[in-house]
């Protein structure tokens, strides 16, 4: 893989990690489509090392206060305030919310890796979650704010995240789609997503980096080190500037760009890989 090629995908990472749309379909689709060698499922954690960092930082403060207060490393001055309650409850929220991604990820890693990583599947998890956010769309009522969430939230949105693992379901897409089921605002539903998508971002990259690092070791790897490290911290500057963006659409506007776009890019690929398919034999 050239270094235009891991710029290029970390540009496609950055722009989709966030955006409703499906990360990992476009890190399988895009080099697909463009003919290019398939970077493989280390190099694309290696790519979400860098949202990892971009979320990490956009939400720096909140991690910090959550985990402190979670912990109970720090006490308010005087009487507890209503913030630092719920806070406290966001914090352990977020932990329940984690294991279900992180169950289902150690089960069905190689199963994912293996079977899953092909256009029929990703066009058909495209189309379907769009049509999943289109029905939440159509609910009235999305007043909840984050004070409100509770166990059984995070446990339906936890639970969604888990599906996630399979390309072309879209994390934000499925967790924001299940967030505002449970009457979230939209921008409630993307924060609690995002906050959410931390662990398992960070367990992902724990255990795949490692192995990134000893295949390279090993020469198994035909990408440098400096093309990773670049394509890392292009796809976390790309990616805290969609979040930053993402949040302040969501105030005004709806998924519905999103779902017309999962769906025709699903048609696309299914139209494509037909054509692909019918010239092959």
């Amino acid at each position: 893989m050239s270094l235009f090629q891991a710029i290029v995908l970390a540009v496609v990472q950055g722009l989709t990690e966030f955006l409703p749309v499906s990360s990992t379909a476009h890190l399988v689709l895009f080099p697909w489509l463009a003919g290019w060698p398939e970077p493989g499922l280390a190099f694309d954690v290696a790519l979400h090392v860098g949202t990892l960092v971009a979320v990490v930082f956009y939400f720096l403060r909140d991690w910090v206060e959550l985990v402190l207060l979670g912990l109970g490393i720090r006490k308010p001055h005087g009487p507890e305030d209503e913030v630092s309650v719920w806070k406290r409850r966001l914090f352990w929220l977020l932990v329940v919310g984690s294991i279900p991604a992180g169950i289902l990820g150690l089960l069905f890693e190689k199963v994912i890796e293996e079977k899953l990583r092909e256009p029929y599947p990703i066009a058909a998890a495209l189309i379907l979650v769009a049509l999943l956010m289109w029905w939440a769309e159509s609910w009235r009522e999305h007043k909840r704010q984050m004070p409100e969430v509770n166990l059984g939230d995070s446990i339906m949105v936890g639970t969604a995240q888990a599906l996630a693992l399979f390309p072309g379901v879209s994390r934000s897409g499925i967790t924001i789609t299940a967030g505002m089921c449970r009457k979230m605002t939209r921008e409630t539903a993307a924060r609690f997503s995002f906050l959410l998508s931390t662990p398992v971002i960070a367990g992902a990259a724990l255990h795949e980096v490692p192995k990134l690092l000893k295949a390279h070791k090993a020469g198994a790897l035909d990408i440098p080190i400096s093309t990773v490290a670049i394509a890392i911290a292009v796809s976390g500057l790309v990616g805290y500037l969609v979040i930053a963006f993402f949040l302040r659409y969501l105030q005004t506007r709806t998924l519905k760009l999103f779902i017309v776009y999962r769906i025709l890019l699903g048609i696309v690929v299914l139209l494509v890989a037909f054509l692909h398919l019918g010239y092959a034999r």
